[in-house]
C-alpha cells in the first residue's frame, strides 16, 4: 500500500485577491491559520480553486511558497503543478518539489486533451523525474479529457503516482477504478456532493470547495466514517448537500468567493476572465446560507 499524503478533508484553497487584482497575502496568512485552526488535513496550493490557470509562474511559484513556509509542516501542503504541456508541467512540478511541497496535484492534459496511451505517457515522464507523490486530477467538465479505470490500472504501476483527485461524477467509474487498482491508488473525491459515496467505496477523503467556508464540517464529516461513526457523518453530508452545490451554482470559484465575503472574509473577486455573480444569483445564495445560519 502507497503512503497517504493525507486523509480526510484537504481544502482547495482560494487565492485571496486585492481590489486592484493582485495575491492578498495578508488575508492568505490568515486562511491558512483559520483552516489549521479549524481541523483541516491538508491544503491544496494554487488549484482550480486557488486560479492556477491565471497566475503567472512566478506568481504561483510565490504564493505556494507563502502557503509552505507559513504551514511549516503542521499539515500537508499539495502543490498544483498540471499543464496540458508535458515539458511544462515537469518544470513546475520541479519548481514546486524544491520550494518543499509534500505532493503535486496535476490535472489531466486540457484543450489539445491527448488519448489514455497519451495520459499513461504524460504522467509516468514526469513521475519519472520528480521524487514527490502525484495525485492525479481527473475533471472532464473542465478539460474534455477522461481517466478510463483501466488507465489508473497502468499508472498506479508507478510509485510516485500516488493517488487521483476523480471528479469525472461516474460513480461506477470510481467503483471500477477502485476494485483494478486496489492499494496501488488512493482516491479523493473532487466533488464535495459525492464525498460520502466515494469514502463508502474506500476513499480516502476530499479535496473540498465547501471546506473554504466550513472546515469543520467537511474534517467531521470524514473523521466520523472513518471512525465507524457513519451515521454522523451520513447526517452531516445530507444536511449539507445543498450547500456543497450551491458552490458550483456558477463557475469555481465565483459561488465560494462570494460566500465568503458574505461570512467577512476578504478573499478579494476573481480575476478575469470570471466574474462577480449577478445580483439575483447573490440573492440566492445568500437565501441558502441563511437556511444554514451562516449569516442572519
Amino acid at each position: 500500500m502507497k503512503k497517504l499524503i493525507f486523509e480526510g478533508s484537504g481544502v482547495a484553497l482560494v487565492t485571496p485577491m486585492k481590489d486592484d487584482g493582485s495575491v492578498d497575502y495578508e488575508v492568505l496568512d490568515e486562511l491558512i491559520e483559520f483552516h489549521i485552526a479549524n481541523g483541516t488535513d491538508a491544503i491544496i496550493a494554487c488549484g482550480t480553486t486557488g486560479e492556477c490557470a491565471v497566475l503567472s509562474h512566478d506568481e504561483h511559484c510565490d504564493v505556494v511558497k507563502f502557503i509552505i513556509d507559513k504551514v511549516n509542516k503542521r499539515i500537508p501542503v499539495i502543490a498544483s503543478s498540471g499543464s496540458n504541456d508535458t515539458r511544462y508541467a515537469l518544470e513546475l512540478s520541479r519548481s514546486m518539489q524544491e520550494l518543499g511541497a509534500d505532493g503535486l496535484l496535476m490535472v489531466t492534459p486540457y484543450y489539445n486533451k491527448t488519448s489514455q496511451a497519451g495520459l499513461v505517457k504524460h504522467y509516468t515522464y514526469i513521475a519519472d523525474r520528480v521524487d514527490l507523490p502525484i495525485i492525479v486530477y481527473n475533471v472532464p467538465s473542465r478539460t474534455g479529457c477522461n481517466i478510463k479505470p483501466e488507465t489508473y490500472l497502468e499508472l498506479s504501476k508507478h510509485p510516485n503516482i500516488n493517488a487521483t483527485k476523480e471528479a469525472n461524477g461516474d460513480i461506477s467509474s470510481v467503483a471500477r477504478t477502485i476494485a483494478l487498482c486496489e492499494d496501488n491508488l488512493h482516491v479523493y473525491s473532487g466533488n464535495d456532493d459525492q464525498t460520502l459515496p466515494m469514502l463508502a467505496l474506500g476513499g480516502k477523503g476530499v479535496i473540498s470547495v465547501l471546506a473554504n467556508i466550513l472546515p469543520g464540517v467537511m474534517h467531521k464529516l470524514c473523521a466520523d466514517y472513518f471512525a465507524g461513526n457513519i451515521a454522523s457523518s451520513r447526517d452531516a453530508f445530507l444536511k449539507n448537500i445543498e450547500l456543497m452545490q450551491a458552490m458550483f451554482m456558477d463557475v469555481n470559484p465565483i459561488p465560494v468567493k462570494a460566500a465568503m465575503k458574505i461570512l467577512g472574509f476578504k478573499s478579494g473577486d476573481c480575476r478575469l476572465p470570471l466574474t462577480v455573480m449577478s445580483d439575483e444569483a447573490l440573492l440566492k445564495l445568500t437565501a441558502i446560507m441563511k437556511k444554514y445560519n451562516l449569516v442572519k
